[in-house]
């Protein structure tokens, strides 16, 4: 809920995806990280994440609340391209390096 509410800081959100199938909704928290003057959403779960499975079924809809509810379309990063946008993600949502195995010193 305090993500949602947008007073956590440090890139705090919900989101929010709708099940294909069941058309339940699912709302979870994430960081969303900030890289080079755009915002990027990461599954720290990896690809098989339910709400990664659930934004590609959606053609990238999905609602971001923060402070208020606002519709977004994500687009998926290039493999070749996530490096430098995962290391960022990890220095702004330092929960999320157990899932992430990589080292913070690492080089992109």
């Amino acid at each position: 809920m305090v993500f949602s509410l947008g007073i956590v800081g440090h890139g705090a959100v919900s989101l929010e995806t709708v099940n294909p199938k069941s058309h339940t909704l699912l709302t979870l928290p994430l960081v969303v990280a900030r890289y080079e003057g755009c915002e990027y959403v990461v599954s720290m779960l990896g690809q098989g994440s339910r709400w990664v499975r659930n934004v590609r079924a959606a053609n990238g809809s999905a609602v971001i609340h923060a402070g208020r509810r606002r519709p977004v379309l994500l687009e998926e990063v290039r493999a070749d391209a996530r490096a430098p946008i995962t290391k960022s993600y990890l220095a702004q949502a330092p929960g999320a390096r157990p899932h992430i195995p990589v080292d913070q010193s690492e080089p992109v």
